[in-house]
């Protein structure tokens, strides 16, 4: 039999790892001493920290400063245009220029566009230049701006076409508010223009939205002066010497009479014969309006002229015909044909013209 095992003797318990034992309490040389690296760790930096502050807040000044300047230039420079198309008022050139209300839209809408882009275009910049005095690298920016600006471009280019169309539209003058204007897809008075869409009114009292980018050509018949066109269809038996008398008279009065006489910027002209045919001929006439009265002008030379010459007994073809007397008056059976002799069936001519029966065959 083996032995049994003789037990050991009881000896002291081992100690627990490091890892278990209680966290260590800072001391008060260990909180100077952190002291210390972080006062010395500032001391080295602080140059650094100020110079990077005085510059952002220079570039900070510098934009603010710039941004009013230049706002204020643009007013300033929105209100002269302004002074100088009031001075004209009244005068020969002050027809020509549009009125008080486009100017101040056209104003206002190019002065918003100015002022928009100067600020876009100097924060933009000063806040580049404050990134790139904290050693940002700017480019991986910069890419990614450029893809998100194309891509912006590409899903949004109607309306980028819509805006750039506007913004040249308002520049160049084409149109303004008050305006009657032709643009292909409709025509009417202009009643807002907008950086986007052009607001018309129709002729049947229908608004019109019209989107700049989708105007190919305008029409204005505003700007400058208009014409007014009148053609007189006459019989070519009228004399012409009094038709003419008769309508220069009836311009040379209309011109002296309010309010067409500030409508009339020319005295009307008898261009002369525009056509002669054997049943008529046409003579025309023309004047000189201001923009958008020609239509006005038309109708009150066409209500004056048919009034004048029936008082003149000048006859307009398509009038009432003329009256004949009972002796000229045409026979009746003028117009008749004469009796022909194949008209009766018995007669010895129809029955000469008649066809031949074709002989009959009998069978036995």
């Amino acid at each position: 039999m083996s032995p049994l095992p003789v037990p050991l003797a009881a000896g002291p318990s081992p100690s627990p790892p490091p890892s278990q034992t209680a966290p260590s309490v800072p001391t008060l040389q260990d909180a100077q001493q952190s002291a210390t690296n972080a006062a010395g760790w500032v001391e080295e930096n602080w140059s650094t920290w100020l110079a990077i502050g005085l510059q952002v807040l220079l570039i900070v000044v510098v934009a603010v400063v710039l941004r009013v300047v230049v706002r204020r230039a643009i007013t300033k420079l929105i209100e002269r245009m302004n002074r100088t198309a009031q001075s004209v008022d009244g005068t020969a050139i002050g027809g020509l220029l549009v009125n008080v209300e486009r100017r101040r839209q056209r104003s206002q809408a190019i002065g918003s566009v100015l002022r928009s882009v100067a600020s876009f275009v100097i924060l933009g910049t000063a806040a580049l230049m404050i990134l790139s005095t904290f050693k940002i690298n700017l480019a991986p920016l910069l890419a990614s701006a450029g893809v998100a600006g194309v891509a912006i471009g590409f899903g949004a280019r109607n309306l980028v076409t819509d805006f750039l169309s506007g913004v040249f539209m308002i520049l160049e003058d084409q149109y303004g508010v008050g305006d009657s204007i032709d643009v292909g897809v409709a025509s009417g008075e202009v009643i807002e223009v907008g950086l986007r869409v052009t607001k018309l009114r129709g002729d049947n009292g229908a608004i019109w939205y019209v989107r700049n980018g989708e105007v190919k050509r305008v029409g204005n018949l505003s700007q400058g002066w208009a014409t007014a066109g009148v053609d007189v269809t006459v019989r070519p038996s009228e004399d012409l010497d009094h038709v003419k008398a008769v309508l220069t008279e009836v311009g040379e009065a209309m011109s002296k009479e309010e309010p067409w006489n500030e409508m009339l910027w020319g005295p009307v002209e008898i261009l002369g014969l525009d056509s002669v045919l054997l049943d008529s001929m046409v003579v025309r006439v023309s004047a000189k309006t201001m923009p958008g009265k020609s239509l006005t002008i038309e109708r009150e030379l066409r209500w004056r002229i048919k009034r004048r010459f029936d008082q003149e007994g000048i006859r307009i073809v398509g009038g009432l015909p003329l009256q004949q007397d009972e002796e000229s008056a045409a026979d009746p059976t003028a117009g008749m044909a004469a009796p022909s002799a194949f008209a009766s069936t018995t007669s010895p001519q129809a029955v000469a013209a008649s066809p031949i029966a074709p002989p009959t065959s009998t069978t036995k």
